[in-house]
């Protein structure tokens, strides 16, 4: 793998785009899959992760056209219309898809299907969907009864309500999915909330859905009846712009057409503990479940900041971002804690490790804990050289903390932010 080098930068003035949301672009064609009828999908992410997603809906019989500019024509098979596949179904690197697909696929009687991926995906459990699709009745056997390859054998599903160990909005959303396939209403209880882009989509369709507190239900359904969608920009993806433009002294950004759903905002709220100089208009927190994502521009100037410590409850609505909270903390004053973060370790990488490691290589004072980890801030980072080990988000990291060091950062594996961010570091570039 080639190297990056990113230097100290001057301010960063103008305005970027939001690239397209990754989660909902993923869900967006999982549910136009499961419609009865054509689903247009406007602004689709382009990247390998979503283009996975595109093939392994091919791959169980929806017909997918490109019509080129982000737009995507799903043909779908209808609900218990998944056709069985020749071969392994590959999901390349991407872990939303591999935790939401078998949901549908659990309920497809008397067809198996094969799961695979690459070399990362074969390290990421699947466990965690395991358990409660079979208590819905489902079968499915992992390698090492964790891991992919796995295999889904579709069959009738009961309704259950399961009660989430840990908060997980690909786990929810597995099970929701494979509940429009079980007779009865399933639900599925969370410790506290999670990402609701699959229940809007879902309500948006025709399901009843339901939200009690942090209780939420589905009804089968005879049908979906998915209308056209409009993914919005990411924010786990503008998170690295917005960090960037509070970091670099002198600059002022702003970020268009970013999703601000409120279970997607915990890093924005983050940040205004640690006074970072960031508006929007963000969605407040409400039970009613909505029908449509809002969308909304990210304004950033750079300024001070001050520690802060990010508690567990707070984890599931900032898990990607949490990353760039450890990097912050490494200019803010005083102490930066994350607590209740053990999912960062079964992501593309052990990102617990990889932020600390990454980090302490650049000159910061952080350590790692079973759960998270502890940065003292001291207002500066020297620079060197980390290594993305295949992980989107710490090669973009490593980036933004080249802008920001001393001396500047050479990235190892920056191609691997094409997985959610194709064009990065053009739009670093042109900022700076």
């Amino acid at each position: 793998m080639s190297g990056v080098r990113f230097e100290p930068s001057g301010p960063l003035r103008g305005e970027v785009t939001a690239p397209p949301d990754k989660s909902i672009s993923h869900r967006a064609a999982l549910l136009g899959a499961m419609s009865v009828r054509p689903v247009r999908i406007s602004n689709y992410l382009q990247a390998q992760d979503t283009l996975s997603t595109l093939e392994a809906m091919r791959a169980v019989g929806a017909e997918v056209e490109v019509e080129g500019a982000g737009v995507v024509v799903v043909h779908g098979t209808g609900l218990r219309g998944a056709r069985e596949p020749g071969g392994p179904i590959d999901v390349g690197n991407a872990g939303t898809l591999m935790r939401l697909l078998p949901g549908w696929l659990a309920s497809q009687e008397g067809r198996i299907f094969v799961l695979d991926g690459d070399s990362s995906i074969r390290k990421r459990p699947v466990d965690r969907i395991a358990r409660p699709l079979a208590l819905m009745g489902a079968q499915i056997e992992a390698t090492a009864d964790r891991f992919p390859p796995f295999v889904v054998y579709g069959t009738p599903l009961r309704a259950i309500t399961y009660e989430l160990p840990v908060a997980s909005a690909q786990v929810k959303s597995c099970v929701l999915l494979a509940g429009l396939g079980a007779d009865g209403t399933t639900s599925v209880v969370e410790p506290v909330a999670s990402r609701d882009h699959t229940e809007r989509m879902l309500a948006g369709a025709g399901v009843d859905v339901r939200r009690d507190g942090l209780t939420v239900s589905v009804t089968r359904p005879d049908e979906l009846r998915v209308p056209a969608l409009v993914v919005p920009g990411d924010l786990s993806s503008a998170a690295f712009m917005i960090a960037a433009g509070v970091l670099v002294s002198g600059s002022a950004l702003r970020v268009r057409d970013v999703g601000v759903n409120w279970t997607r905002t915990g890093f924005l709220r983050i940040l205004e503990r640690m006074r970072a100089s960031v508006a929007g208009a963000l969605e407040e927190p409400s039970d009613a479940v909505a029908l449509s994502e809002p969308i909304s521009d990210i304004e950033v100037t750079a300024g001070p900041l001050r520690g802060t410590t990010v508690e567990a409850d707070e984890v599931p609505l900032a898990i990607d971002e949490l990353p760039l909270v450890a990097l912050l903390g490494c200019f803010a004053e005083g102490e930066t804690i994350v607590r209740g973060a053990r999912e960062l370790r079964v992501k593309e990488s052990d990102r617990i490790a990889g932020v600390v490691d990454g980090l302490r290589g650049l000159g910061a004072t952080i350590e790692a804990t079973d759960d998270g980890f502890v940065v003292t801030g001291t207002g500066w980072l020297r620079g060197g050289v980390i290594d993305a080990h295949g992980d989107h988000r710490m090669a973009m990291l490593g980036a933004v903390a080249g802008l920001a060091s001393r001396e500047g950062v050479e990235v190892v594996g920056m191609e691997a932010a094409a997985v959610s961010y194709p064009r990065f570091a053009e739009d670093l570039a042109r900022l700076g």
